[in-house]
């Protein structure tokens, strides 16, 4: 997934960012609010993870706006906030969870799973198609009861692509998972990946879409 971290405490975020990526994912950090507008103006970002106490504002109030203006992206609330009251204000405001400070990071990336799944129309985490089956909870990739060990980023491609087996994800969804704001993307790293992907789980595993991207075998 490709996620916008809203954090202005160094230590946590750091920690935070360290953690989704060492998951697989792109994490983008902001510490103010203005910038994340920025960021999600210019790049289509899967989850939102969001402190409420910023340096330019109330994060609650800024999941507000991005509610009434349409944004469906899904948000996590990440705060020190811990009265019954602030979680109320933070869920009715739009947020499709809430994480209080201080929080096990192991916690926090099955929740983050929990929150991608269900906006993918699937609370099962297990996903079946012919011999490949993922457990997308534990990260367990196997084919025909033989477990497949995949690097990180081998298992972002093909976590964005097993979300709707059959619909097309194109090179450039599957860059914005990869990499996030800096990172320079070699022009070929999709293929690449992907080239890698099919020798561990089956030629016919991904569907090459010419000029159009990738898709999973059904």
């Amino acid at each position: 997934m490709r996620i916008l971290l809203i954090e202005d405490d160094r230590t946590l975020g750091e920690a935070v960012r360290d953690h989704v990526a060492a998951g697989g994912h792109a994490v983008d950090w902001v510490d103010r609010l203005d910038l994340a507008a920025d960021a999600l103006t210019g790049v289509p970002y899967d989850l939102i993870l969001l402190d409420l106490m910023l340096p330019d504002g109330r994060g609650v109030e800024f999941l507000r706006r991005r509610r009434r203006g349409g944004d469906v992206t899904p948000v996590v609330i990440l705060t020190a906030l811990d009265q019954i009251s602030d979680r109320i204000e933070g869920l009715n405001a739009g947020a499709d969870d809430y994480l209080v400070k201080p929080f096990d990071l192991s916690e926090l990336s099955a929740r983050l799973a929990a929150v991608a799944r269900r906006y993918a129309g699937n609370p099962n985490p297990i996903i079946g198609i012919g011999a490949l089956e993922v457990d997308q909870a534990l990260r367990l990739v196997t084919v025909a009861g033989r477990r497949i060990e995949l690097t990180a980023r081998e298992w972002a491609i093909l976590d964005r692509l097993i979300r709707r087996p059959g619909a097309v994800v194109s090179r450039s969804q599957l860059e914005d998972t990869l990499y996030e704001f800096g990172s320079e993307i070699e022009s070929n790293a999709v293929e690449v990946h992907v080239s890698r992907l099919r020798k561990k789980l089956g030629r016919d595993a991904i569907l090459t879409a010419r000029g159009l991207g990738y898709s999973m075998g059904t």
